[in-house]
């Protein structure tokens, strides 16, 4: 066959195959069911003035991300074998203590009552480690030189502290979700690396440059509240095996969420 022969043949070919592929296209509409809204609730104590507790519901996909607050809610903290704490409602489905202080060592309950339903949740402050030093280094990573964010801390001896790192870039709060627990580093000097890979990894604005303010934020958390944000770290970076499902939360009653009294301290930073 004459290479003319062949050139005619090869586009015949194509031809008939994209007549072929086009015939068989088919638009599919996905059908996301609405499920029934489920009340969410979000709330710390810690050894810091200011309690705080969050009340919304859950959206359907195609929503908004926007804070669905609920208004109306009695939000009380009460500390074992002490007082009985009642937030104020500041903002739409923001309930607020200032002057509340927690203990380390101490059991806090939290009660959220909404005209007929009420949810309960427990946490125990744990000890208090401290945060020893942050840095930041230059790391290679996927063929791209980045700036991440490193920690020191001295765990205790003794298995079971948990802790939870929040990270600021410019004043902004990272998505990024940080926990670690002692099962490995008990009683040793630990180093961190905050590996972040922001969703849009072409925003420069949400990689670490020369000249940013960097802050972290550092939770002694107990091994329930561990649990949950481990299980919600599993959930959104799709490693667990089962199929996808709400995470472990230690709240009562049938509301999503979690109340976690933690211990808190932070570290701010120009980086290099």
């Amino acid at each position: 066959m004459t290479d003319k022969k062949l050139t005619r043949s090869f586009r015949l070919t194509g031809l008939l195959a994209l007549i072929s592929l086009s015939s068989c296209e088919k638009v599919i509409d996905i059908n996301l069911n609405k499920v029934e809204k489920r009340y969410v609730v979000e709330g710390v104590v810690t050894d810091q003035a200011g309690a705080r507790v969050l009340l919304s519901q859950t959206k359907d996909f195609d929503d908004d991300n926007s804070f669905a607050g609920v208004s109306g809610a009695i939000v009380e903290i009460t500390e074992n074998g002490g007082a009985t704490t009642t937030l104020s409602e500041t903002t739409t489905g923001v309930y607020e203590a200032p002057a509340l202080i927690g203990s380390i060592g101490k059991t806090y309950s939290l009660s959220v009552k909404l005209n007929d339903q009420s949810f309960t949740a427990v946490s125990t402050m744990p000890q208090k480690i401290n945060l020893d030093t942050i840095y930041v280094t230059d790391e290679f990573l996927f063929g791209d030189t980045r700036k991440i964010v490193n920690l020191e801390y001295k765990d205790p001896p003794g298995r079971g502290q948990n802790y939870r790192f929040v990270q600021y870039l410019n004043g902004i709060k990272e998505t990024e979700i940080f926990v670690q627990n002692d099962e490995y580093t008990d009683g040793r000097n630990v180093t961190n690396k905050l590996f972040y890979f922001p969703e849009d990894d072409d925003d420069d604005s949400r990689k670490i440059k020369s000249g940013d303010q960097v802050r972290l934020e550092m939770f002694c958390i107990d091994a329930n509240i561990y649990k949950y944000w481990f299980s919600l770290y599993r959930s959104a970076t799709g490693e667990s095996q089962a199929t996808p499902s709400n995470p472990v939360s230690n709240m009562k009653g049938g509301a999503l969420g979690y109340f976690s009294a933690q211990t808190s301290q932070a570290k701010t930073m120009i980086a290099p």
